[in-house]
């Protein structure tokens, strides 16, 4: 049998890659700080995830769902249960009624549902409004879509929304707003009156929203989640997005679910059974059983408020000034008191000097805008908590 090349080496050529999709992309600054923060032996409040494991109840649902055979396809949408006990919560929370069966949709997590939601509305030429910073899924997704990203820069130390920037940025080619509420990274909020503003700026067109809503159980000091799906004007052109993995401490699981009007709904699928088609079965199951105590999400807000609390307390007598922090579990600090370094090389230095990770806002921006604020992570267990408060406490 003949071992020669199929070509002759003179006919051959090198290969070449074909042109990225995303040129702007490199490693994410969570990689870089989680890497730097386990070779320095650091404790890690960057990336954002708990420390600690999730209610015992919730494990064993997921292994009786196995024993019980629940380890093949589920339906493409997600379980029936499922959907119908989301349906039912979002209802009873926020007083919009989705039928489970064609406007919920199971998803591999938030960030699949985010990115899915905009592959299946925006058109190569299309405009899409940020608010920035945002998360960092947000402008890859809109470009592999075609789309251009048009982002509204929110300010320090409020972050509130620039409205009539806002309404500045819309043009006949807006296909999309991203509203991310309460927001990662700054932890502020939107309000009823925000929300009842963003209606008003949108009336009459044709822009969809698309509500990132992950830490919608993490708002604090008694206030209310304004979820878009509260306000029918919205409710009616939106996408609401929401994560298991942050309300249930399982972010591993990635599983998450969105929420739409059927013609978007309709839409969404088409995109979403050729993406991942469907989500993991037993996950799903045990998720269904575990809804069925709403107490776990009911707690969540105290839950956290004390974390966020005994941060804050641990950081009162430091140089750091705190910024409001109305939900998720995240906390910004302003250091200008402490050091006139950029943010990525005040990171480095607390991680590698201090021993504590943190993660630069400006990170979270297309075009770095160097405030002199980064960002903890309190999802942490007390103990973890207490010992970057040692080190952070002193400066």
């Amino acid at each position: 049998m003949s071992t020669a090349p199929l070509f002759p080496s003179a006919a051959r050529a090198a290969f070449t890659p074909p042109p990225s999709r995303l040129p702007g992309v490199g490693t994410t600054i969570f990689t870089v700080m989680s890497a730097l923060a386990t070779e320095t032996g650091a404790v890690n409040l960057g990336q954002g995830f708990p420390d600690f494991d999730c209610d015992p109840r919730l494990t064993s649902a997921v292994t009786e769902a196995m024993q019980a055979g629940h380890n093949q396809y589920p339906p493409m949408p997600g379980i029936p249960l499922l959907r119908q006990r989301i349906a039912e919560k979002i209802g009873a929370l926020y007083g919009r009624h989705y039928d489970w069966n064609r406007e919920v949709t199971i998803t591999a997590g938030a960030t699949q549902g985010l990115l899915t939601a905009i592959l299946c509305c925006v058109h190569p030429g299309d405009e899409v409004i940020v608010f920035e910073p945002c998360y960092d899924s947000y402008r890859p997704a809109i470009e592999l879509a075609g789309g251009r990203v048009v982002p509204v820069c929110l300010r320090a130390p409020d972050y509130r929304i620039p409205f009539d920037a806002l309404a500045a940025a819309l043009s006949p080619r807006t296909r999309m707003v991203i509203v991310n509420t309460p927001h990662n990274p700054t932890g502020t909020i939107w309000h009823d009156d925000d929300m009842r503003q963003l209606a008003r700026v949108l009336d009459g067109t044709d822009v969809v929203v698309l509500s990132d809503e992950v830490y919608e159980h993490m708002v604090y000091d008694g206030q209310l989640h304004a979820s878009v799906a509260r306000y029918p004007e919205l409710a009616m052109r939106s996408f609401v997005v929401s994560s298991f993995g942050k309300t249930y401490h399982v972010t591993g699981w990635k599983v998450g679910y969105v929420a739409a009007p059927a013609p978007l709904m309709d839409e969404f699928r088409k995109v979403h059974q050729f993406n991942v088609f469907t989500v993991n079965t037993p996950m799903q199951h045990a998720l269904a059983s575990y809804m069925a105590d709403p107490a776990p999400w009911r707690d969540l807000p105290a839950f956290y408020q004390r974390k966020r609390d005994l941060f804050r307390s641990g950081l009162a007598g430091s140089r750091f000034r705190l910024l409001p922090a109305d939900g998720t579990y995240f906390q910004c600090v302003d250091y200008s008191a402490i050091s006139a370094l950029p943010e990525n090389e005040f990171a480095m230095w607390l991680t590698r000097e201090i021993g504590v990770a943190a993660i630069p806002v400006s990170a979270f921006y297309s075009t770095p805008q160097d405030a002199g604020i980064v960002r903890f992570c309190f999802a942490k267990q007390d103990a973890t908590l207490q010992q970057a408060l040692q080190r952070l406490a002193a400066l």
